[in-house]
């Protein structure tokens, strides 16, 4: 970590992924600040890095640092911009980690203040593997931009996007893995009684996976010819279904957290 203090407001899962991917590549936090409602929440966050400062229900401490990283849920966000307006710095960064609360709407919370970021972290972020599209207002400078690219570039790739992709991106790459991990663990389950050990399974579901994405995106075939490599399809009378409960519940959630 460099020289520059850093405050998360919420102490959640979030939090807890960026700083574990962050202590994972050798950081240390003795300028970094946490506050939190639930006191379970900091006491754990205490208990992995010592040196960390905690905040019980006052997020005026970490207000007051020169990167202020938000790590609420979108509905809490505005309010909150609001109640801590007076403490921020005038050189302070701004960090919202979540969708649907824009540039312009936290601007307005902040009666003008215009050094914002906006990030949307995913989970593998945790063992260094994120993709985490980012995107600035435009009172940060260049320099800036580098700094906080720096500071995020432990955790995996933060592509600067358009804002208006970054629910889009929300969707996709935050929440992409729960749309595979369930299936991932209950494949591991099933194999188990098939007579697979735990390693050989691993393996498999890496390798296979890793063949699988790269047949998708580096064969140059169709869609259709790729997926008709394999004759038989266990689950292939059930996919209508699946892509339709992919199709509305992603739609419904689409329009939840758009602007």
């Amino acid at each position: 970590m460099d020289s520059k203090s850093y405050g998360f407001i919420g102490g959640g899962r979030i939090t807890r992924i960026i700083l574990k991917g962050l202590h994972n590549a050798g950081a240390s936090f003795p300028n970094v600040i946490v506050s939190d409602i639930i006191m379970g929440y900091l006491e754990k966050l205490k208990q992995s890095y010592p040196e960390i400062c905690i905040s019980y229900n006052d997020d005026k401490l970490p207000a007051r640092q020169d990167i202020v990283l938000i790590s609420l849920h979108p509905p809490l966000i505005l309010d909150l911009l609001k109640e801590i307006k007076p403490e921020l710095k005038a050189s302070a960064i701004i960090v919202s980690l979540a969708p649907k609360i824009t540039i312009a709407k936290m601007q307005e919370a902040l009666g003008g203040f215009d050094r914002i970021t906006r990030v949307i972290p995913n989970a593998p972020s945790i063992v260094n593997a994120g993709y985490n599209p980012i995107c600035f207002s435009s009172g940060i400078s260049e320099t800036e931009k580098s700094e906080i690219l720096g500071f995020l570039s432990p955790l995996g790739p933060c592509p600067e996007v358009k804002e208006e992709k970054l629910e889009a991106y929300s969707l996709l790459t935050a929440m992409g893995p729960t749309y595979l991990w369930f299936q991932f663990y209950e494949l591991r389950n099933i194999l188990k009684e098939f007579g697979l050990n735990d390693a050989e399974i691993d393996e498999s579901i890496k390798k296979m996976t890793d063949g699988a994405l790269k047949t998708m995106f580096s064969s140059g075939m169709s869609p259709e010819e790729v997926m008709d490599l394999i004759p038989i399809k266990p689950i292939g009378d059930v996919e209508e279904k699946i892509k339709e409960t992919y199709r509305n519940k992603l739609l419904s959630t689409f329009n939840r957290i758009k602007p």
